[in-house]
């Protein structure tokens, strides 16, 4: 997805209600995986949307990411820095010896994220339900497309940084390799043997099937039965919070698409957890799949 405005738009419409929900805002964005939140349980004081390389995590890592400080009316794009572990890779010197800090951008003490480094600030006002972004100190509204262009400049930044660290060849990079390698490679996997892609009139289906409450990665039919099955893509480690995910695509499926049918689900990922395990104890019809990157070197013969 490369226009985001419109995403940035429902993100701060959606932050001054109690709605927590983020289902139907993508996983991946400009190559990244794209993590949103507005509070756990309750509304959060600076709701936030990451981009987050493979190595990354919310809770430690770096990452550009938008916090909507609501109560100064204020959306900050920033060189986000992990609050709940330090992180093991830091912003260059270049950035944090030349940038400002949000902590000392503010006139006042904020709540959270004082240490993260501001790319861009952005005024908020709401008008007749629709977001408006302005320059703080001339009071302009600012054109989508700057919004656009401050976006992509962060995101070559970090793309720069995170591209020095040696990623883990027995892994995919993101979830779209592992995705595409599945689709392209059907027929040599261990799931063509029980499970047929969806293709109609000569195009494929199966591949981010689209519901209302988002797309699923691939879905296909069991051979013996013709049943609906999920498959769930996790290009790293996966847990128990996966659970949650393929069944609410499960739950649409039986509701919309298989109502006198049973509906199953695979998760496919490099490794899970003990929690993942006994979660799967007490949800039937899922099977887990982990995957092996094989990788091996052979010697070109000139002709």
């Amino acid at each position: 997805m490369n226009i985001f405005y419109p995403i940035l738009e429902k993100f701060c419409l959606q932050a001054q209600n109690r709605d927590l929900y983020t289902v139907e805002y993508p996983k991946t964005c400009r190559d990244f995986e794209l993590r949103v939140s507005f509070g756990m349980g309750q509304p959060a004081r600076i709701p936030w949307i990451a981009f987050l390389a493979p190595e990354m995590k919310v809770s430690r890592g770096i990452y550009p990411v938008y916090l909507y400080y609501k109560d100064l009316q204020t959306l900050v794009l920033a060189y986000g820095i992990s609050e709940t572990e330090e992180p093991n890779q830091n912003w260059p010197n270049e950035i944090t010896q030349s940038t400002e800090k949000i902590e000392d951008f503010f006139d006042q003490m904020v709540a959270r994220y004082g240490d993260s480094f501001i790319y861009r600030a952005y005024g908020v006002r709401l008008e007749n339900k629709k977001v408006v972004f302005f320059d703080r100190e001339t009071n302009d509204t600012i054109e989508q497309s700057r919004i656009e262009k401050d976006l992509s400049g962060i995101i070559n930044d970090y793309a720069k940084i995170v591209s020095k660290i040696a990623p883990d060849p027995t892994l995919f990079y993101m979830e779209k390799q592992l995705e595409d390698f599945l689709i392209e490679n059907w027929e040599k996997t261990e799931l063509s043997k029980q499970y047929d892609l969806i293709i109609e009139n000569g195009v494929l289906l199966s591949k981010q099937y689209k519901t209302n409450i988002g797309n699923i990665d691939i879905l296909v039919t069991e051979k013996k039965t013709n049943c609906l099955v999920v498959i769930e893509l996790k290009k790293n480690q996966t847990s128990d919070d996966t659970v949650g995910q393929i069944t609410r695509y499960m739950g649409w499926l039986k509701e919309h698409k298989a109502k006198q049918g049973v509906v199953k689900g695979i998760i496919i990922a490099a490794r899970y957890d003990k929690r993942l395990d006994y979660a799967l104890k007490m949800v039937p019809n899922i099977d887990v799949y982990l995957y092996e990157v094989d990788f091996k070197l052979r010697k070109f013969t000139k002709q």
